[in-house]
């Protein structure tokens, strides 16, 4: 899919940074951002929960302020890219939780991507970026994608120069970097913003605080049935996911079932070369994933329904009933956090 964007203009740009700008500061005063959404009317009550093994994203993370701002809109900018036609944005939507809502990105004048586009969001707390696991970290994974033919086809050499011609960009710069518009700041700019990417304060995680009624009692079992099947077993931690590997078709044959196969389908073995990693695939963060359809490396699950359906009979070889499948979607759907204080 195509999708039409503007080139951002130099007084459009001004505007848009000072915006961003006073909102996160304002948003800044009492610590590092993110802060909970308060809920006066809810009644808080401690469950004997105990131990779990996920916990709840921090209310406050850390970040520059004003390079999150200045990120934000070059997150946004097609003269990043080496022919000054793809932005970041082409690939992640806002709208669709910051990934694609297409099983593979198609961007004018770029290829297909190989796999489904993942989300933006909370990346600051994955073990490795990619399906693959390829980028041990988010610096990695920026300069990868930035000077890779198929995606920015660029350098933050180029970038840099590109962005120089425009005196609105100089001057943003200058007033967030005290040596203004280099290669380095933009890196840096790019980076604070995707590390302000947090999703705090999803209604499980105000459960996992004590606060019992902030989810419905069939997310509830929806919880107690992804434990007791052993979903946690990959899915745990504050992403719930992203910090383990693991075989796609553990107990059936995914893709002879799906009918073809090519080579993102070999997942980490693309990056190791190592029989053991055939097939295997770093396990998705559940953050927000109500919003992130379709879903899997290669786009192939339409809903969390059908996600639901297929995690259940290749990894773990059961077929649920309706009930089951359905009190597990609402404990995934009582996952989508907030943003800058408002719910996704």
């Amino acid at each position: 899919m195509t999708r039409n964007r503007p080139v951002i203009s130099s007084v459009r740009c001004l505007a848009a940074v000072f915006v961003s700008l006073t909102v996160l500061a304002c948003l800044n005063l009492f610590g590092c951002g993110l802060h909970e959404k308060r809920h006066e009317s809810e009644p808080v009550e401690l469950d004997s929960l105990g131990e779990q093994p996920i916990e709840p994203l921090p209310l406050t993370v850390d970040f520059d302020v004003a390079q999150a701002a200045l990120g934000e809109i070059l997150f946004a900018e097609p003269r990043l890219s080496g022919d000054s036609k793809v932005a970041c944005t082409d690939c992640h939507h806002a709208e669709h939780g910051w990934a694609d809502d297409q099983p593979h990105s198609r961007v004018v004048g770029r290829p297909e991507s190989p796999v489904n586009v993942p989300t933006m969001y909370n990346v600051r707390f994955l073990y490795k970026l990619s399906w693959g696991g390829k980028y041990e970290s988010l610096e990695a994974h920026i300069d990868a994608l930035m000077t890779n033919p198929k995606v920015m086809a660029s350098s933050w050499e180029i970038a840099t120069q590109h962005l120089s011609e425009l005196s609105s960009y100089r001057q943003l710069f200058a007033a967030v970097f005290r040596d203004g518009l280099t290669p380095s700041n933009l890196r840096q700019a790019i980076l604070d913003y995707e590390r302000s990417l947090v999703t705090p304060n999803a209604p499980f995680d105000r459960y996992l605080r004590g606060n019992a009624q902030a989810v419905s009692p069939e997310a509830k079992q929806g919880y107690a049935l992804f434990k007791s099947y052993g979903c946690a077993s990959c899915h745990q931690g504050m992403a719930i996911g992203g910090n383990v590997f693991e075989r796609l078709g553990v107990l059936r044959n995914f893709f002879d079932d799906r009918g073809h196969f090519d080579n993102a389908d070999l997942g980490r073995f693309n990056i190791t070369k190592r029989e053991q990693d055939r097939f295997v695939f770093r396990v998705p963060s559940l953050r927000n994933v109500a919003l992130t359809a379709p879903y899997f490396h290669d786009g192939s699950a339409a809903t969390l329904e059908d996600a639901v359906t297929t995690m259940a009979s290749y990894q773990l070889g059961r077929e649920l009933s309706e009930p089951d499948r359905s009190a597990v979607v609402a404990f995934l759907r009582s996952l989508t956090g907030e943003y800058r204080g408002n719910s996704l």
